[in-house]
C-alpha cells in the first residue's frame, strides 16, 4: 500500500528533473519529454507486476536451515517460490498497479495506456519470469556462501543501472547499449517498457515489436535453463540435519 504514495512521489521527482533537462529541447536521444514521462510511468507500473524477492527468501531459508523442510516435500521449491511470487504480484496488480495507473492517467494526465495490449501483456509476463529466474539464481549462491546479501546488493546495484529503471538505456554510451543485448537486465525493465510504449530502439538499432518479443523470449529461455541447471547442482551440494 505504501507504493501508492511512493510511486507518484517518485514520478514527481522525475517530472521536475526531466522538465529541467528538456528545457529548450524538443528531443533528447530520440525521446520527447512526453515519451520520457510515459517511459518512467511504464517502468514503475511494470515493476509493480514483476518485482521479485526470491533471492532474499531463498538465502533466508538456507541460512536458517528451513530449506531442509522443502527438500523433504514432493513439491519443487523453485515451483513453490514461483507460485508464491505469482500470488504476491496479483496483490500488486490490485493494490499497486491499478491505483497508480489511475493516478498517472487521471491526475497527472500521462498517456499510460499500452500501445498494444497483447504485446504489453506478453512482454510483462516474460519480464516476470526473467526477474524470477535471475533473482532465484542469485539466491542459490547461499548454497555455497550461506550469506549472499553482499552479492545480492551488488546485483541490485547493477540491475538498477543497466535495467533502465533509473535512466533509459539510450542515454548510455553506445558500447554499453550494445552490451545490454547480452546482459539480462534490460529484459526486466527497459525492453518491456519500450514494448509498452510501442517502439524499441537501442544502440541505433530499431526493431519491430514482434522481433523484440522474440529476443526477450530467447533471453528468458536461456535464463530459465541456467536457473534450472544451477538448481539441480545446488541441491546436490546442499546438506542438512534435524528436519
Amino acid at each position: 500500500m505504501v507504493s501508492i504514495f511512493v510511486g507518484p512521489v517518485y514520478f514527481l521527482v522525475q517530472y521536475y528533473i526531466w522538465s529541467a533537462v528538456y528545457s529548450g529541447e524538443s528531443y533528447i536521444n530520440g525521446m520527447s519529454l512526453s515519451q520520457m514521462l510515459s517511459y518512467f510511468c511504464a517502468t514503475m507500473l511494470i515493476n509493480y507486476l514483476t518485482m521479485d524477492f526470491a533471492d532474499w527468501n531463498l538465502q533466508m531459508l538456507i541460512r536458517t536451515g528451513k530449506f531442509i523442510t522443502f527438500s523433504l516435500r514432493p513439491l519443487n521449491h523453485m515451483f513453490f517460490a514461483l507460485s508464491q511470487k505469482a500470488g504476491h504480484r496479483v496483490l500488486g496488480l490490485l493494490f499497486e498497479f491499478l491505483p497508480c495507473f489511475m493516478i498517472f492517467f487521471f491526475i497527472f494526465h500521462i498517456d499510460v495506456l499500452p500501445a498494444n495490449l497483447l504485446y504489453a501483456i506478453l512482454s510483462i509476463a516474460m519480464a516476470f519470469m526473467m526477474n524470477f529466474f535471475i533473482h532465484y539464481s542469485i539466491g542459490m549462491v547461499a548454497f555455497w556462501m550461506v550469506q549472499s546479501s553482499s552479492i545480492r546488493n551488488f546485483f541490485n546495484l547493477c540491475e538498477g543501472i543497466f535495467s533502465g529503471s533509473l535512466i533509459p538505456l539510450v542515454f548510455f554510451p553506445k558500447s554499453l547499449q550494445m552490451a545490454s543485448f547480452f546482459l539480462p537486465f534490460q529484459y526486466t525493465a527497459f525492453l518491456p517498457a519500450m514494448v509498452y510504449t510501442g517502439s524499441y530502439t537501442l544502440a541505433d538499432i530499431s526493431l519491430p515489436i514482434p522481433q523484440v518479443l522474440l529476443l526477450q523470449l530467447i533471453a528468458v529461455i536461456i535464463a530459465g535453463v541456467v536457473c534450472r541447471v544451477l538448481y539441480a547442482v545446488s541441491l546436490k551440494h546442499f546438506t542438512g540435519v534435524g528436519a
